[in-house]
């Protein structure tokens, strides 16, 4: 790497132009403390990259979430600081590199979904290992955004207020059929027949997910009120007086979304309710994270995710025959959320890393303080949306959104 500094040093003079980062560039076995190249004038840096090998040169030098990603999780270069100060330093790095690209001026990319597309892709994300998500998610494993009602609840109570929260909406009463799509690893439905008595159906792609929620089931002694299948959504038959789906929307495909929604519908009984809950774009166009952040996503973590802006859930809805009755954002909450999962992860790094490879632990490192990030900064968001089917008369309708406080 003798010729390093020749090759960065134009590219480190061309940044310094245009915006001024606490980054320290450093390169070869054992450099000086001190030694390389400083993206900005600063006595020490928040945030030093170590270049490991010269393929990295590339795409450090049209930086964006999407190549400083892939620098990591391959291995091309090491980064040292907290994990805060990385992603603020990359998404830096992202836009000084952009050119003042708009935040908004975002792909939409669209995927063919089907089947056996979409089993392989959630079984990629979620068939890690169960160990794996127990290290850091809440006891109940519960992977979806969580409820701080009053913003100081531990994770495991969040997790549990976003539950009832969810049930209490859809005002779930003894003896209903619920369906729960995409069930994760049985918290929602057993918490639905424990507390509420409901006759629940948790459908899920994983297998290892399956096979816990299963368990989980029996161990609560709930086999005669809960029900876990390892079956798609478009396979599901009957009728159901309350369907929920948590997190599990982001996987359908922005052209299959109205057909989504209208299978539900079919499925939903004439006075029934369904609550979405789900991670939606804030590019009124559909377009995928800035700077490169969604390409990362696709290619390491979700493949063939695809995220709606907020404006095209509500249309898809009514193109499905589901008109919406409340919309509440729960932003905030989810930034929370990632926030605290972030720091179980990086508090149980040593335990992870023996769990999985160094690249897939450095994918969920990034991925899960990114998330934190993209939340509180605006690029995405969270959207819960509570619905009925459409062309019903008015009079069977709340008066006011007093019922989805009372506890």
């Amino acid at each position: 790497m003798a010729s390093m500094e020749a090759v960065l040093s134009p590219w480190v003079a061309q940044l310094k132009s245009r915006t001024n980062l606490p980054i320290l560039v450093q390169w070869g076995e054992n450099p000086a403390p001190d030694s390389g190249l400083r993206l900005g004038e600063f006595d020490k840096p928040r945030v030093v990259i170590k270049v490991r090998k010269a393929s990295a040169v590339p795409l450090l030098l049209s930086p964006s979430l999407d190549t400083l990603g892939e620098a990591y999780v391959e291995g091309l270069i090491d980064v040292e600081g907290s994990v805060d100060d990385i992603l603020d330093m990359a998404h830096g790095l992202a836009e000084a590199a952009s050119k003042g690209e708009s935040r908004l001026a975002r792909i939409a990319r669209h995927f063919q979904h089907n089947k056996k597309s979409d089993q392989e892709a959630i079984q990629y994300h979620y068939d890690v290992s169960n160990e794996f998500y127990q290290t850091w998610l809440d006891p109940r494993m519960v992977y979806s955004c969580a409820y701080f009602e009053n913003g100081d609840e531990t994770l495991e109570e969040a997790q549990l207020k976003k539950i009832d929260h969810i049930l209490t909406k859809v005002q779930l009463q003894p003896g209903q059929r619920l369906l729960d799509i995409g069930c994760g690893w049985g918290a929602l439905v057993i918490r639905a027949a424990e507390k509420f008595g409901a006759r629940c159906l948790g459908i899920t792609l994983s297998q290892r997910q399956f096979d816990l929620a299963t368990e989980r089931v029996r161990a609560a002694g709930l086999q005669d009120r809960v029900e876990i299948r390892l079956q798609d959504y478009r396979e599901v038959q009957g009728q159901f007086d309350r369907i929920t789906s948590v997190g599990m929307f982001e996987h359908v495909g922005l052209d299959y979304l109205a057909e989504y929604f209208g299978h539900i519908r079919k499925l939903l009984a004439d006075d029934g309710w369904v609550l979405n809950h789900g991670i939606t774009s804030t590019d009124p166009n559909d377009g995928e994270t800035a700077y490169g952040g969604g390409r990362f996503i696709d290619r390491y973590v979700f493949p063939q995710g695809e995220l709606p802006h907020i404006s095209t859930v509500l249309k898809t809805m009514q193109d499905g025959g589901l008109e919406a009755l409340d919309v509440e954002s729960l932003r905030r909450h989810y930034a929370r959320t990632t926030g605290l999962w972030s720091q179980a992860f990086e508090a149980h790094g040593e335990k992870l890393r023996a769990m999985v490879d160094q690249k897939h632990w450095r994918i969920w490192r990034v991925y899960l303080a990114g998330c934190q990030w993209a939340f509180e900064h605006d690029e995405i968001s969270l959207y819960q949306v509570l619905c009925r089917k459409s062309g019903r008369q008015a009079r069977g309708l709340p008066w006011s959104r007093r019922w989805m406080y009372q506890r």
